[in-house]
């Protein structure tokens, strides 16, 4: 499994329960968390199938931001 993070807006409690139906349907409940606490509001997303691009835009879809994180 591999192991990809972005940076986002996602920066709040309210945030994460809006993008949660989004991205338990592309990513699968329990292969992603944000971290809120960092200054990058960091996404990690675990997966053997998404490109990032794919998680990219499964965050648009639900109206935030992201961008793949060195």
């Amino acid at each position: 499994m591999s192991t990809l993070r972005f940076k986002t807006n996602i920066n709040c409690g309210g945030c994460i329960k809006a993008v949660t139906p989004t991205l338990n349907e592309v990513v699968g409940a329990g292969n992603w968390q944000v971290d809120t606490n960092s200054p990058d509001k960091i996404l990690t997303v675990n997966t053997d199938e998404l490109t990032a691009a794919a998680v990219v835009a499964a965050v648009e879809d639900a109206g935030f931001e992201a961008q793949a994180a060195a």
